[in-house]
């Protein structure tokens, strides 16, 4: 089967990857195929969904235009240098244009083992395949910037981890998988070229009308947007409850999209402080901490390109310190706004950072559900009489211009109501993977799809876990 795909990573220097196909699985079996994405993409939906298309999917077989490789790259693991990371279980398949005009990466993960495997098997458990599609597909349908799941599949094989489990394989999609960890690769080698040549590569793909820029300029260009897209990303987090687990620099987009799904999870009572990651022994990555780890993500991002932005090492840290010193304030003005729309104030006044943090402390110091108290301030039901910081917030309503009923009806497109609970989660993956059964899984998928929407008979998916289905700890697939 031919598919409409392009090679230009492969056409990168030999340095940068690693060219080999997929490695084939036993008795491969569709899960999901989101078709609105391959639609998207240009790719023959029909053809997808035969045996031809399923090998494909699955790594049974090669398409014609393909050229499979697995990205070569490094980074910092929980603050320590690890030096060569790699895909360990993922091939780039190739890149498709869509009908966006944006041109994207397609890959498959737990495709078998590559020369950056390090010891492991290349496979992906089925439980970490539903969790990234399940929470990477909410992510896009909340309007958050990430990485897409094209496809689920069953292998038909077994891999170990502390037990024997089903295996499975995702199809994901990016705007490019290139990662803070891939530049700290070619700059922890001292290769120059290479930096160069990665430049080129991510302004052409990101920003493919910036690329007649003079080098030093396209290395400060990228570094600021990556900056700007990067506080964004993260102020969009925050404003969800979200916590992605495992922020290491290997796991940072250059694209600012959110990437590799691990240990992630969303909050159900706000604690500031809450971990979710099995690994995460310090809480180096704890949901409060997000912004400044992303800040220094970037400053170990802004330390590769400084040999492209000045010659004069001293001008070069200069101009890199300017631009990173700017994190903090485009990150604080872009909570602010989000936040600010969460509650439904419709202008900026001198006191909203200080009514933002009022209705926080409120929420942590009750645990409050994050998600559904957002939700139910934007429908009029949370009782404002309760505390003098929710009367703060009332007392602004009453103030502004706005009716109650278009600020409600704006609360409730910024605040949803369906986000993809742990418990709900954990539900999908265990009826996968102990039964078989993929009916929690694709009713969860349906109802995310529309996170702001009132959807009848969907309540369950709002109620925060009882008791005894809390999930106090997720874990990476590998």
């Amino acid at each position: 089967m031919r598919l409409p795909l392009t090679a230009k990573y492969a056409a990168l220097p030999e340095q940068f990857f690693a060219a080999l196909a997929p490695t084939p699985v036993k008795a491969p079996s569709l899960i999901a195929l989101n078709e609105p994405l391959a639609e998207v993409l240009g790719l023959p939906i029909n053809a997808l969904k035969t045996e031809d298309g399923l090998s494909i999917l699955a790594g049974n077989a090669v398409a014609e235009g393909s050229a499979p490789l697995a990205m070569a790259y490094s980074g910092h693991q929980f603050g320590h240098w690890s030096g060569q990371l790699g895909d360990g279980r993922a091939i780039l398949l190739g890149e498709a244009a869509a009908s966006d005009g944006q041109v994207y990466d397609i890959q498959l993960k737990g495709a078998g083992r590559t020369p950056f495997s390090r010891g492991g098997d290349g496979r992906s458990a089925l439980g970490p395949v539903i969790r990234e599609y399940l929470v990477s597909e909410a992510m896009a349908a909340l309007g958050v910037p990430t990485t897409r799941a094209l496809a689920a599949v069953r292998t038909g094989d077994i891999v170990l981890r502390e037990t024997p489990l089903p295996g499975g394989i995702m199809a994901r999609v990016a705007k490019a998988h290139v990662r803070v960890g891939t530049f700290q690769h070619f700059a922890a080698a001292k290769d120059l070229g290479a930096l160069k040549a990665l430049t080129d590569f991510c302004v052409g793909r990101l920003y493919p009308g910036e690329v007649g820029l003079d080098p030093r300029d396209k290395a400060a260009f990228l570094l600021e947007q990556t900056i700007v897209r990067q506080a964004g990303l993260v102020s969009h987090w925050m404003s969800l409850g979200f916590i992605h687990g495992v922020m290491n620099t290997d796991n940072m987009a250059i694209s600012g999209e959110t990437i590799d799904y691990g240990p992630c999870a969303f909050m159900d009572s706000y604690d500031p402080a809450k971990v979710f990651s099995s690994i995460d022994h310090q809480g180096r990555y704890a949901y409060q901490n997000q912004p400044p780890i992303a800040h220094w993500n970037l400053s170990c991002f802004a330390s590769c390109l400084l040999p492209l932005l000045d010659d004069d090492e001293d001008a070069a840290t200069a101009q890199a310190q300017a631009m990173l010193d700017a994190f903090p304030h485009i990150y604080e003005d872009a909570l602010r706004a989000r936040f600010s729309k969460k509650l439904g104030l419709d202008s900026k006044e001198a006191g909203d950072a200080s009514l933002i943090s009022g209705v926080l402390s409120w929420m942590e110091d009750t645990s409050a559900d994050f998600t559904n108290t957002f939700r139910g301030l934007s429908e009029g039901k949370v009782d404002m009489e309760q505390d003098a910081r929710l009367k703060v917030l009332e007392n602004r309503w009453t103030s502004q211009a706005t009716s109650a009923e278009a600020r409600q009806s704006a609360m409730q497109a910024t605040n949803p109501a369906y986000i993809p609970r742990n418990h709900q989660v954990e539900k999908a993956i265990r009826a996968a993977v102990d039964s078989g059964d993929d009916g929690p899984f694709h009713r969860l998928h349906a109802v995310l799809a529309k996170p702001f929407d009132t959807q009848r008979g969907a309540d369950a998916y709002t109620d925060p876990p009882k008791p005894d289905e809390i999930v106090y700890q997720t874990f990476c697939g590998t």
